[in-house]
């Protein structure tokens, strides 16, 4: 009876033992999980993840940080631009989607994306509509670049000394952000009427789209979960000069495809940039307890067309590119000569921060990036980060321009930032704890495997010791002296 329960709780030892094996080669339980997940990540209606994907529940803040020049009259004379930052103005964004309808069967959905802002005054350092901010004049800027060597050029010089208006203005943050009235471009606008006379940085975009989105649902291919097919009609962009370069790649970056791995690049297209591009992977972590990997963007996202020859398609004129860090997007912004960048010229071409006093670039303060869970692809956190510059030079036919050197000159920029809400990240953490539960079975069966082993071992040890010392008392006399 003792030598059939040694055999039988050895054979239920190897056995487990052997079967947990299999299970973590096999990856049966990881197998399930992903399937669900695969399953469960697509955009259909009625579900949580379309709901979170048509209602993000995560609070958006917008900061904007403004460029204060202090010594203009110096910078027309030729000096180095000397410039104080300001901020945040912190703005609550909401970003719900609208007249989501579904497309091909449930395999596209259709979508309008409008943002509305709401002035935060407890998270900024004052009143939009008081603080003053001196900075470049973009309107004169853009007017005297457009017109010069043409036959408008001596119109516009008249209208600058009529409106006496210089290369630098004073306007509030407001006023900046949101736009106000130039009686220049209002000028303009009445020969050309497709010259908005209304500017402002961020103008007629609180309450508005910036046009349709078609997105893939995931139905057939969990890889293209929210993945970006169509925007405003077309399904590549036309502004600048290699098919590469148009390409919309990517999701909108509120969202992406589950099981995300290290070696995997992630694409995202911006209308803000004109373009996609990718970021990589950087490094682990956790926020709220979730574990996430962080992605930011790759090096050769901005990189000279020299050290990245792809790049050569978003230097417009063809040729004319400029260093690294730095992209011109004045072909989508109305000829008007802006340039973006990382904040104080992070990443960049050296030039750009020595030619400006008052740069500089940091990591924890400037870098772009997403904290991502790489089971669920949820975005955790993320700061998208970008600096509005504009280029500015001498120019010979308008007087306004003085000796001023040939600049990437900053203006401002915003920090986008996003953080898990905590109900959020708690029922996040419940998914992930039943994942794990269950990818964890092997390992459970394992620990009895090598539990069951120890106790066979000790019966065969106790069995043993036994044995010896019966041995011992038949080996003894029967009678003793």
């Amino acid at each position: 009876m003792k030598s059939l329960c040694l055999v039988t709780v050895g054979v239920l030892a190897m056995t487990l033992l052997i079967a947990s094996i299999s299970l973590l080669v096999a990856h049966v339980f990881q197998t399930v999980v992903d399937l669900q997940v695969k399953q469960g990540t697509v955009l259909k209606n009625g579900t949580e993840t379309f709901e979170a994907w048509e209602d993000p529940p995560p609070p958006v803040y917008m900061q904007f940080y403004f460029f204060n020049v202090t010594n203009p009259l110096e910078v027309l004379q030729g000096a180095t631009p000397l410039v104080e930052e300001i901020g945040p103005y912190t703005y609550r964004e909401y970003r719900p989607r609208v007249h989501v309808q579904f497309l091909d069967n449930g395999t596209k959905v259709s979508a309008l994306n409008p943002k509305t802002y709401v002035f935060e005054p407890q998270k900024s350092v004052g009143d939009p509509e008081v603080d003053l901010i001196r900075t470049i004049n973009i309107p004169a800027v853009t007017a005297m670049e457009w017109t010069r060597s043409t036959p408008l050029q001596f119109a516009t010089e008249v209208l600058l000394l009529l409106y006496q208006e210089s290369l630098f203005t004073v306007r509030s943050v407001h006023e900046l952000l949101w736009g106000y009235r130039d009686r220049l471009l209002s000028t303009i606008h009445v020969l050309h009427p497709e010259i908005d006379p209304v500017f402002g940085l961020f103008s007629k975009m609180n309450g508005t789209d910036d046009g349709e989105y078609v997105f893939l649902s995931g139905e057939t291919n969990y890889l293209n979960f929210s993945r970006i097919v169509e925007w405003k009609g077309k399904e590549s962009l036309s502004w600048w000069t290699t098919e590469a370069c148009n390409m919309i790649n990517g999701t909108d970056g509120t969202s992406f495809h589950p099981l995300i791995s290290k070696d995997e690049n992630i694409y995202i297209f911006s209308s803000d940039f004109c373009r996609s591009l990718f970021l990589v992977y950087d490094s682990s972590g956790a926020v709220a307890g979730v574990p996430t990997f962080r992605f930011v963007p790759s090096s050769m996202v901005f990189a000279n067309a020299s050290v990245n020859p792809a790049n050569a398609g978003f230097c417009v004129p063809a040729g004319n590119c400029p260093g690294a860090g730095v992209l011109n997007v004045s072909v989508c912004r109305q000829g008007a000569p802006i340039f973006l960048s990382a904040p104080h010229f992070y990443q960049a071409d050296p030039k750009y921060i020595e030619d400006i006093e008052g740069m500089h670039p940091r990591k924890e303060y400037h870098e772009t990036f997403l904290d991502i869970n790489p089971l669920t692809g949820l975005v955790l956190q993320a700061a998208k980060r970008m600096q509005v510059n504009v280029h500015v030079r001498k120019l010979p036919e308008f007087f306004e321009t003085g000796n001023i050197r040939t600049l990437i000159f900053p203006v401002m920029y915003i920090n986008e930032s996003v953080l898990i809400d905590e109900a959020s990240a708690s029922k996040l953490r419940h998914v992930l704890l039943e994942a794990s539960v269950v990818t964890g079975i092997p390992f459970v069966i394992m620990a009895l495997g090598i539990l069951f082993g120890i106790v066979f071992i000790a019966l065969v040890c106790r069995s043993q010791r036994i044995s010896e010392e019966s041995t011992e008392e038949e080996r003894s006399p029967l009678i003793k002296t």
